[in-house]
């Protein structure tokens, strides 16, 4: 398997009121476009030359990745295979209200409670889609994605089961290098 970065988009107003954006979108805070910033200094650091972009066509991860290329983003670029795992009915409702609704999703520790939206995508068919993003990568490439599905690419790039995606850690402002089946945070 080809290298890959990847890249989550900054902080939304969604994300900080927790409400779930999954297809929707929120613009970026200024903390979210600092985040890019962030971003792009730490790609500004490696050599990309011969590297591929793909970029998820929702609002937030174009302008993150506006920001780190310093300029528009290709539509040859943008690959559905990267949006957000679709949330169904949860689409734009907070988080707490979920949790309220739904208590015995979040007992436990952990993300699991993503597979449960009603009349969402579920982590299974995220994982076949990026599965199949992987297999498709034609040389080393930049992904810029969004939190769930940057964490199952990951564990699936790492060879880690889809399964463990709560484990394998997140964040905003940070780049992954996944290689050879080993991941690093890049800073």
């Amino acid at each position: 398997m080809f290298p890959i970065l990847v890249l989550r988009h900054g902080e939304t107003e969604w994300n900080v009121v927790g409400r779930l954006q999954g297809a929707l979108d929120s613009p970026l805070t200024e903390r979210g476009v600092e985040q890019a910033i962030r971003q792009k200094a730490i790609l500004g650091d490696l050599d990309l030359n011969g590297w591929h972009w793909r970029v998820s066509p929702l609002g937030r991860t174009v302008r993150t990745a506006e920001i780190v290329l310093d300029g528009p983003v290709p539509d040859a670029c943008l690959d559905d295979d990267l949006k957000e795992i679709a949330m169904g009915d949860w689409t734009g409702v907070v988080r707490t209200e979920i949790a309220k609704a739904n208590p015995e999703l979040f007992e436990a520790d952990g993300l699991a409670w993503y597979d449960h939206a009603p009349g969402g995508e579920g982590l299974r068919a995220l994982a076949a889609r990026s599965q199949a993003l992987l297999d498709g990568l034609t040389a080393p490439t930049v992904l810029v994605t969004h939190g769930i599905t940057s964490r199952v690419l990951r564990c699936l790039a790492t060879a880690r089961p889809w399964e463990e995606f709560d484990q394998i850690g997140g964040g905003q402002g940070v780049v992954y290098r996944v290689e050879n089946g080993v991941q690093r945070m890049l800073k």
